[in-house]
């Protein structure tokens, strides 16, 4: 639908007062149904020529637009408080090419490629790569439903392949000088973008063409600079994979505090050896799987045995382990048994994020442990390995990536109905746990598509070093300042409702 969000949160409204505007889809909780966050009004998007038209609908009548695919989205992004929306979801084309050439580029630089229009989501990318033998770096979600031209790679783009492919915005191949302000060591997974401008200009732009912009669209953050139509991303031949799957359970929390020390530092050996995963831990239990592409049996059972060794030493201290391991012929093997699943959608969320750096596993693992511990942490093994291997100003993502081994979050869920006060509550907690995992790592920062409105000093836990060079490029690229997201680049122009310019 138009204007439903993942986490239905961002579809409500809270008044100062405390009242909260939303429709529930308990109809006992309030009387009445009220329009909370949802656009009002919008446009269903089929082509470019129809994002050309919203948009110069909305620069001539002064709206307040929000752009939307899916609607997954943490920070609410998707939907604003009477405003107008460019939902691009039926923005379906999918072109294979096997010898792509990117406009004014030379035409012996070519790509196994393909182009994904905005409303394609990663299971219907998957599935078309596949069918040629194929795979490429996506988004992991639930039936695989994140869109995957929109803002997952605006935000970075990060993937279980990473570890071994990259971010979507990179990929290490050659060096190319296009600008002396924007050197490329790399060329990335993301070859050419389709945006369409606040002024209605349609702009292909890619290493060669609009560089600055190119630039900033990878990993300097969605709905900012233009409304994305197509991204051309690079392809990879189809390779099997190795599964390692490891659980705990613990009776002794020093134990614990221990093995999740252990997991932290071992991190950097594992990405770099080109393990990627997701996991989850408590107070009294731990798991987490990994996979790596087109990795041998042998150097599979090398990688992880220390680490399988090093928790089986705890077992006197209370800890139970299992894992298992095995390889799977394909990567989309893989991802159809394991990942392309039905699953909870629809909870009421929010959390927090944060970057870990190579120096802060290896040296603030112990520190660190006892947060994830107290907070239940989800860690995303999605760095390390290729991601630390680029030129950190290749593209306008955070340079906080080109240091980072793992990604953690914490978090909270609530039931539809709880009161602003328990809300606000809820709330507080987080900012607890946002401010010790600043104070822990300052400089580390944090995922722009998965974190929080409360983030401390955002423009550099989002954008690092880059943020003054990405407003630049907004200002220059959308001069009737259209495009305004929370805690996006030039979000610091505006008042804290995105209403009204200082």
């Amino acid at each position: 639908m138009p204007g439903s969000m993942e986490a239905p949160n961002w579809e409500t409204f809270m008044f100062k007062n405390g009242t909260i505007d939303a429709c529930y889809l308990n109809t006992t909780i309030t009387g009445t149904c009220g329009h909370g966050s949802v656009p009002v009004i919008g446009v269903d998007a089929r082509s470019v020529a129809d994002v050309q038209a919203a948009i110069n609908f909305a620069v001539n009548h002064n709206l307040k637009l929000v752009v939307k695919n899916t609607g997954h989205d943490f920070l609410g992004r998707s939907a604003a408080r009477g405003s107008f929306v460019v939902w691009t979801h039926n923005m379906k084309n999918i072109t294979y090419i096997p010898a792509f050439v990117p406009q004014a580029a030379p035409v012996n630089e070519t790509y196994d490629a393909v182009t994904l229009g905005a409303g394609v989501q990663w299971h219907e990318a998957y599935d078309t790569v596949n069918q040629h033998g194929r795979l490429m770096v996506g988004g992991i979600s639930v039936g695989g439903s994140v869109g995957a031209s929109g803002g997952w790679l605006a935000g970075g783009g990060h993937s279980i392949l990473s570890p071994t492919y990259g971010l979507g915005t990179f990929v290490i191949k050659f060096e190319l000088c296009v600008e002396v302000k924007y050197t490329v060591k790399g060329v990335d997974n993301a070859i050419e973008i389709s945006v369409v401008l606040s002024t209605g200009e349609y702009l292909i732009v890619n290493n060669y063409q609009n560089p600055d912009l190119f630039w900033a669209l990878r990993g300097g953050g969605g709905s900012t600079y233009g409304i994305v139509t197509s991204v051309t991303y690079r392809t990879y031949p189809s390779v099997p994979v190795q599964f390692y799957l490891f659980e705990a359970n613990v009776t002794n929390s020093s134990a614990m505090h221990d093995l999740i020390g252990e997991l932290l530092r071992s991190q950097t050996q594992f990405t770099d050896d080109g393990w990627g995963g997701y996991g989850q831990m408590s107070n009294q239990s731990m798991y987490f799987y990994y996979i790596a592409p087109n990795m041998t049996n042998e150097t599979a059972t090398a990688t992880t045995e220390a680490w399988t060794n090093y928790a089986l030493s705890l077992e006197p201290w209370g800890v139970t382990s299992t894992t298992t391991r095995y390889s799977v012929p394909s990567w989309y093997q893989f991802y159809e048994v394991v990942l392309n699943t039905t699953g909870l959608n629809g909870m009421n969320l929010m959390f927090t994020s944060r970057l870990l750096s190579r120096d802060t596993v290896a040296n603030k693992y112990k520190e660190f442990s006892q947060v994830l511990i107290d907070c239940a942490s989800a860690f995303n093994t999605i760095a390390g390995g290729k991601v630390n291997q680029i030129d950190p100003d290749s593209a306008g993502l955070n340079p906080a990536w080109r240091n980072a081994v793992i990604e953690t979050a914490c978090g909270f869920y609530w039931q539809d109905g709880v009161s602003s006060a328990e809300l606000e509550g809820m709330i507080d907690q987080l900012k607890v746990w946002i401010e010790t995992m600043y104070d822990l790592t300052p400089d580390d920062g944090a995922y722009f598509n998965e974190a929080s409105l409360f983030e401390i000093n955002w423009q550099e836990t989002f954008f690092g070093s880059h943020y003054s060079t990405l407003k630049s490029i907004k200002n220059k690229y959308d001069p009737h300042k259209l495009f305004v997201v929370a805690e996006g680049v030039g979000s610091d122009d505006w008042n804290k409702e995105l209403t009204c310019r200082f």
